[in-house]
């Protein structure tokens, strides 16, 4: 049986325990050494790298709609930080640099957020899926990995997205970040827009690179151990000649494994282990 936090057994220092978290969080960030990217610019880069959207409704998750209503909300407080953010030569993304100063001035709403498994109402929730969707656009330039977080549970299916199983990334102030540096020449910059149903990432460049950046999932497997369904895959990204398509690199990222916390469809083939 797994040991329970202190904060699980006494729920009212769950405040004070958040409050020190940041506290270490933000202090170790100051004298980390990292030059955090944090220029923001309405005039966009002139390349285009890659574009992604995704809806911003779920109805799979089983609880009140009003949540995915407020995740809503939450996303557009959340991406008015860091759409435009020019990522230089030698500096670093950190999602909660910027996402930290959200709700100054406007308060979250609550949303759905994963706690000890299970999805539960929380201020800020659902800004995960900003993370989810930055990291799977920034993939597509040659951005070097410095933090990213899986999410060790999928509660629900995901909406339909161009992202393959495994590309996601969770977040939680004081906690998990997510983080990439550019160890380029070139600077880079993120957007982030809205239209009626879906939100809408990119990536751009000041010039053509030349290179097509392509992320793809491989050995996609499903396994059973204790009962429980695991999902596990590779990512791996590809570097493409835009002018012949050849390949000139090919890297494996990392590997992905996550619980699976609902019904697969029929005839998923499941390793039993």
């Amino acid at each position: 049986m797994a040991r329970r936090r202190v904060t699980q057994m006494f729920p009212w220092l769950l405040p004070l325990r958040r409050w020190q978290r940041r506290l270490f969080f933000y202090t170790k960030m100051r004298f980390d050494g990292c030059r955090y990217a944090d220029g923001l610019s309405e005039d966009l880069l002139p390349c285009v790298l890659f574009t992604s959207s995704c809806p911003m409704l779920n109805d799979s998750t089983g609880l009140d709609m009003v949540y995915q209503h407020n995740k809503v909300y939450n996303l557009k407080l959340a991406a008015a930080t860091l759409s435009g953010l020019v990522i230089r030569p030698g500096e670093t993304f950190s999602f909660w640099h910027l996402v930290r100063r959200a709700d100054r001035e406007t308060p979250y709403r609550e949303g759905l957020a994963e706690v000890d498994g299970r999805l539960v109402p929380r201020l800020g929730g659902g800004v995960c899926q900003l993370a989810n969707l930055l990291f799977w656009v920034m993939l597509h330039a040659p951005l070097t990995i410095v933090e990213r977080h899986g999410h060790p549970v999928k509660s629900f299916p995901e909406p339909p997205s161009d992202a393959g199983a495994g590309v996601d990334a969770t977040v939680s102030e004081g906690w998990l970040d997510l983080r990439l540096r550019n160890d380029t020449d070139e600077p880079y910059q993120i957007t982030v827009a809205f239209d009626d149903d879906h939100i809408i990432g990119g990536v751009r460049a000041q010039r053509d690179p030349g290179r097509i950046w392509r992320v793809a999932e491989e050995n996609l497997r499903y396994c059973r151990e204790a009962g429980e369904v695991y999902e596990q895959v590779d990512i791996v990204r590809l570097v493409l000649d835009s002018a012949t398509g050849r390949c000139l690199e090919r890297r494996l990222l990392y590997q992905n494994r996550c619980r699976i916390g609902y019904e697969l469809p029929p005839g998923t083939p499941i390793e039993e282990r």
